[in-house]
């Protein structure tokens, strides 16, 4: 294989690709990647707003557009999939970026775990297990018709060992693992051998979400929790959005055309470590 032919690989001209939660730190980063490489993005936002002002920041040849959609909603997303073949014709890939916490879903000295609110706990398992099962259901259907394409869903660290507080994503993002699984065998057996299914597991990257757990906003300094991450993690930082791109494109491109089933850490070597 000559350069020519490897870099042919990277080349996503005339693919498109769905992502969910596209507005995110990390799938935000994934999305001007994919668009840098030629491919035509749709992100799937319920705040179309957000997404049209992402959209403003991509620079490549290839394009994106925003689709309204809620992963919750599988209506709504029959009537994204319409929109996106409307506008592409077709869908080569999905990346299901959509997930998260919830304050309320995790312990602290305040908030036990006998005490924490059903409600909590069912919006997290259904934000990141059936935020991903159904855009699965619903794009992958056609995906299966066309005989091929790839899902990427994307897992986390607390999949592999469950971090302290956070009990319902932690057990969440480990179904991730195992429905990733199942689904690579289901669909290559059923379907096409060349439906594939992998995920990728980040290791810490500060988002929204977690920066006020591992960084103290008035000095800037970590807090316990984040010098804990940081002493477990051999690379000595945390993750940046950047860190992400070559794996997503690998996983999504041809250069991976044997690899399903695969859970990916990207970690700084955060699963490595024994502590000791």
């Amino acid at each position: 294989m000559n350069l020519t032919e490897l870099l042919k690989m990277y080349d996503f001209t005339g693919r498109s690709i769905i992502i969910t939660g596209g507005t995110g730190i990390l799938c935000s980063a994934m999305a001007k990647a994919l668009v840098g490489c030629g491919g035509n993005v749709a992100i799937l936002a319920r705040h179309v707003e957000k997404g049209e002002a992402l959209i403003d920041e991509m620079d490549g040849p290839g394009s994106a557009i925003v689709v309204e959609g809620d992963v919750l909603n599988q209506g709504s997303l029959e009537i994204a999939t319409r929109k996106v073949l409307d506008e592409f014709g077709r869908i080569d890939a999905l990346i299901n970026g959509a997930g998260g916490n919830n304050p309320q879903a995790t312990t602290r000295p305040d908030l036990t775990f006998f005490n924490l609110p059903e409600g909590a706990l069912r919006y997290v398992f259904d934000l990141n297990m059936l935020g991903t099962i159904l855009p699965c259901q619903v794009f992958g259907r056609q995906m299966a018709e066309q005989g091929e394409g790839v899902i990427l869903n994307i897992s986390s660290m607390s999949a592999m060992r469950p971090l302290t507080k956070v009990i319902g994503y932690s057990a969440a993002k480990a179904g991730i693992n195992n429905f990733t699984q199942w689904l690579a065998v289901h669909l290559a057996q059923q379907y096409s051998a060349k439906l594939r299914v992998n995920a990728l597991a980040p290791g810490f990257f500060l988002g929204e979400q977690n920066r006020n757990l591992l960084v103290n906003p008035e000095t800037g300094d970590l807090t316990d929790r984040g010098k804990s991450i940081i002493s477990h993690t051999p690379m000595g930082r945390f993750g940046d959005p950047g860190d992400l791109i070559g794996p997503m494109l690998w996983l999504l491109s041809p250069a991976s055309a044997f690899v399903t089933g695969i859970v990916l850490p990207v970690d700084g070597g955060f699963s490595a470590y024994s502590g000791v």
